[in-house]
C-alpha cells in the first residue's frame, strides 16, 4: 500500500540522496552517478526521466510515483543532462561511460606500449577520449566557441602525447619492470596538461559562484582553479588502480602473452568500478571556497550586494 501513497512534495532533489559532508555519502552519490548500466539507457527512458524531475519541481507528482523512483529519475536525468547548461551531453563523455571507455583504452595502453607508433596511436586515443570527458563535464554555462574547442584540444593532445613518447623514450634505460609504469606516468602527466587546457576558458572568465540557496553572485577564475586542480587529482589517483594491473605480466601473462590485452582490459575494469566514483568522492561536487579567497573586485561586489555571506558555492565539474 505504502508505494500507492503521494509523496511528499517538499524533498530536495537539487542535492543528492545522501548527505555530501563525509566521504560515505559523495561515494554512494557517485556510485550512481558513474553506475555504467545508464549508457544503456534509451532517449525515451531519459526523457521520461528528466520530464519526472521538471514535473517534480513544478510542484507536479507523477501518480504512483515512489519515493525510490523520484531518486532513480533524479539520476538518471543527472547522468545524461549537463547540470549547469542542462544539455544533453554526449554519450562517451558521461562519467557513467568512464568504465567501459577507460578500462578499454588503459587496458590497451598497458599491453601495446613498447613501440612508439602503439604509444603514439594509444596515447592520442586517450586523449581525445579525456578531451571530450573533460569539455562534457566542464563547469559553468558560458558557450565555448568552435574555434577554441579546437585549440584547446589540439594543444592537449599535443602536449599529452609528447610528454608520453619523452617518457617512453626514457624508459628504454630502465628495467622493464620501471617501464610497465610508463603508461600511468604518462596518464598523470597528461592529466596535468589536458585538463586544464580543455577548461581554460574557466580559468581565464571564472565559474559561477553561488551562495548556499543558489542565488548567482558573480565569476571567479580562483573558484576555477580549485574545481581544476581537484579534478586533476581525482583523475590521477582515479588510474592508479587500474596501472597496478601490470604485476600480471610478470607471471601467467609471460607464458599465454595473447591473453595480455583480455585480461588487462578485464582487469582494469574490475578495479575502474570501485576507483571511479571513490576517487570523484574524495572532493565535493559542490565545491565551495571562503568570500575572503576570491578575486578583490569580486569580493567587493559579493560584500556589497550580500553582506551576510562568507562562503561561496561552484560546482567543480569532474
Amino acid at each position: 500500500m505504502a508505494a500507492e501513497c503521494t509523496i511528499s512534495t517538499s524533498i530536495n532533489i537539487k542535492e543528492p540522496r545522501w548527505h555530501q559532508g563525509t566521504f560515505v555519502g559523495r561515494a554512494k552519490h557517485f556510485f550512481t552517478v558513474t553506475d555504467p548500466r545508464n549508457i544503456l539507457l534509451s532517449n525515451e527512458q531519459l526523457e521520461k526521466a528528466c520530464q519526472i524531475i521538471l514535473d517534480y519541481k513544478k510542484g507536479v507528482v507523477t501518480p504512483g510515483l515512489t519515493e525510490d523512483e523520484l531518486w532513480r529519475a533524479k539520476y538518471v536525468s543527472d547522468s545524461a543532462f549537463h547540470p549547469d547548461t542542462g544539455e544533453k551531453m554526449l554519450l562517451i563523455g558521461r562519467m557513467s561511460a568512464q568504465v567501459p571507455m577507460n578500462m578499454t583504452i588503459t587496458g590497451c595502453m598497458m599491453t601495446f606500449y613498447r613501440t612508439t607508433p602503439a604509444v603514439l596511436f594509444w596515447q592520442w586515443i586517450n586523449q581525445s577520449f579525456n578531451a571530450i570527458v573533460n569539455y562534457t563535464n566542464r563547469s559553468g554555462d558560458a558557450p565555448i566557441t568552435v574555434n577554441q574547442l579546437g585549440t584547446a584540444y589540439v594543444s592537449a593532445t599535443t602536449g599529452a602525447v609528447a610528454t608520453a613518447l619523452g617518457l617512453n623514450a626514457l624508459a628504454k634505460h630502465v628495467s622493464p619492470l620501471i617501464g610497465r609504469f610508463v603508461p600511468f606516468a604518462a596518464v598523470a602527466a597528461a592529466n596535468c596538461i589536458n585538463i586544464p587546457l580543455m577548461r581554460q576558458r574557466e580559468l581565464k572568465h571564472g565559474i559561477p559562484v553561488t551562495d548556499e540557496n543558489d542565488n548567482r553572485l558573480g565569476e571567479s577564475s580562483k573558484a576555477a582553479q580549485q574545481a581544476i586542480t581537484q579534478v586533476v587529482v581525482s583523475r590521477i589517483l582515479m588510474a592508479s588502480p587500474g596501472m597496478g594491473s601490470f604485476i600480471l605480466n610478470l607471471s601467467i601473462l609471460l607464458q599465454f602473452p595473447w591473453m595480455s590485452a583480455p585480461i588487462q582490459v578485464g582487469l582494469v575494469g574490475f578495479c575502474l568500478v570501485f576507483a571511479t566514483p571513490l576517487c570523484c568522492a574524495l572532493f565535493p561536487q559542490k565545491s565551495s571556497m571562503a568570500v575572503s579567497r576570491l578575486e578583490p573586485e569580486l569580493q567587493e561586489k559579493i560584500r556589497a550586494s550580500h553582506p551576510g555571506v562568507e562562503t561561496v558555492y561552484f560546482n567543480k565539474g569532474l
